[in-house]
């Protein structure tokens, strides 16, 4: 028969006065690797850099694209309204002038949040992307906003016939929006590789001292 297992109360005591390595026991809880996370100082960092990026990025992209795109010339006839040119690219035009005004608009931001943020991580990142998609969509309708007014109605009642007009800008390609992260993302991500901080790289390990052989009797 086997012997039975001692209790806790009966098990041998070593003569330092623990108790001994027992297998049967339940191991203790093993910390978790690494250090555990702030997920409340991640998603501050995240909204220190998607908020100024999305406002920022907005505006400029926004009074730019208003500014540059160029305009599709509309011509009243009789009680329709049609294009005044009709081989004209101008509609193209301004999809291409969005998508280029974004990818330097995001090029200096992708720049400013590295400068700003050189330490980096995965919250600035985040951060950038989600504050240039955002960005992008404010400039899009700010420019809209600000271009001629999309009141056909009213505008027509005030023309004559034969009077040619501004179309409303607007965007036909909406993939053109993300140029602006595009750009944004780029830079960041080269700044990083280029100038971002670096791990340090171990220190070599000692070597242990060489011990001499001793020389053996000289030959007679």
């Amino acid at each position: 028969m086997d012997s039975p297992q001692p209790t806790p109360e009966h098990r041998p005591v070593t003569s330092t006065g623990a108790a001994p390595h027992d297998p049967w026991a339940t191991p203790p809880p093993q910390p978790s690797p690494g250090n555990d996370r702030d997920w409340a100082e991640e998603i501050r960092q995240l909204a220190l850099v998607a908020v100024p990026v999305a406002v920022v990025t907005a505006v400029a992209l926004g009074l730019l694209w208003a500014w540059r795109a160029p305009r599709v010339p509309l011509e009243l006839r009789g009680d329709e309204v049609l294009l005044a040119n009709s081989e004209g690219q101008q509609a193209i035009a301004a999809d291409g002038a969005f998508l280029l005004l974004g990818l330097g608009v995001g090029a200096v931001a992708g720049l400013v949040t590295f400068l700003a943020r050189r330490s980096g991580g995965v919250a600035v990142v985040i951060g950038l992307a989600t504050g240039a998609v955002l960005g992008a969509w404010l400039a899009w309708q700010l420019g809209m906003m600000l271009g001629p007014s999309d009141d056909l109605v009213g505008r027509v009642a005030e023309l004559e016939d034969g009077a040619v007009f501004d179309a409303p800008l607007e965007l036909n390609a909406p993939s053109v929006l993300f140029g602006l992260p595009f750009g944004a993302l780029l830079v960041h991500l080269l700044c990083v590789a280029g100038f971002g901080p670096r791990d340090e790289q171990p220190r070599p390990a000692e070597r242990p001292p060489h011990w001499e052989t001793p020389a053996g009797p000289a030959a007679g």
